[in-house]
């Protein structure tokens, strides 16, 4: 190690671990946000506290903006091959949940994008539209900033933050209060744990979509099922063999109420919906094993 002072400096590892610390949680947002996935998102931020680790730090004139660039820039070739992955994936991939009951805004100066309704919309965006949108919705960076990070000009950056908004504001509806996505939520479980279609077919928007995402790990649909008679029909067929000793506890996930559900200690599925005016937009199913874990909310 060089020999630094007594207030260490940009060669002192404790410094540089300081530094990275601090800055972490930003990192981690921008990640989980680009990529909906939080085991992808903490792998990359190692990554980036490697090369932090290993660079010239002493020519880094503002480590928290070199920290955002590396972090975003990874995040952006991620992305272009994770789609590629996705291609492959067996049945609906819906992102990664995750506990924010103690940073709602996961590192954010703002909750933006991260409710699975923004994160599923992200999707569809091209990598930099989704860093752009991301960096300026969530994070408030000026266009400037956002272009020298992405390589692009600021005129460039203005355009694609405003096609990502629209993109955005198009595909979703008038979005229910907090509240009423959990009164809608906690119906739902009563209902389908009943199997009760009436109940189940009056809180379900017309076009509703119930997706299930279980990686071919467990059973689970391998395609959305559509409209609000097939969706009631759907969560009332299992309904007797799948409730049976199911343990269901609320928390907050991703900004919004989900239901956890247990069996013999175990948590096996993270469930939650999208909500509007119409009632409820999406049924969310997460139960692949390795998907799930980031949502258990902090003992």
């Amino acid at each position: 190690m060089a020999d630094v002072g007594p207030n260490g400096g940009p060669d002192d590892l404790e410094y540089a671990a300081e530094v990275f610390g601090e800055v972490r949680p930003r990192l981690f947002g921008i990640a989980y946000r680009m990529l909906g996935s939080a085991a992808e998102a903490e792998d990359l931020v190692q990554d980036v506290w490697v090369r932090w680790q290993t660079c010239d730090r002493a020519v880094v004139e503002n480590p928290e903006a070199f920290l955002t660039t590396v972090a975003t820039r990874l995040s952006i070739n991620v992305v272009q091959s994770a789609r590629v992955r996705r291609e492959t994936y067996v049945g609906p991939w819906l992102p990664e949940p995750v506990d924010t009951s103690a940073d709602p805004h996961l590192g954010a100066e703002r909750g933006e994008a991260l409710e699975f309704a923004v994160l599923i919309l992200l999707e569809r965006l091209s990598p930099k539209e989704r860093a752009a949108y991301v960096l300026r919705e969530a994070f408030d960076y000026p266009y400037g900033q956002i272009a020298q990070i992405i390589q692009l000009t600021e005129p460039a950056v203005r355009q694609l933050v405003s096609r990502a908004r629209k993109h955005v504001v198009d595909g979703r509806r008038t979005e229910a209060s907090s509240a009423e996505q959990r009164r809608l939520l906690t119906a739902f479980v009563a209902a389908a744990r009943a199997g009760d279609l009436e109940a189940l077919e009056k809180i379900l928007a017309a076009d509703v979509i119930s997706y299930s995402d279980g990686g071919g790990i467990v059973r689970a649909s391998r395609i959305p099922v559509v409209g609000a008679l097939r969706v009631a029909r759907y969560h009332r067929a299992f309904a007797s063999r799948f409730w049976d000793g199911v343990e269901v506890e609320f928390a907050e996930v991703n900004g919004r109420t989900s239901a956890l559900l247990s069996s013999g200690g175990h948590m096996f599925a993270v469930l939650t919906v999208t909500a509007s005016d119409r009632g409820i937009d999406q049924v969310l199913w997460m139960m692949n094993p390795s998907k799930i874990t980031a949502a258990q909310p902090a003992s």
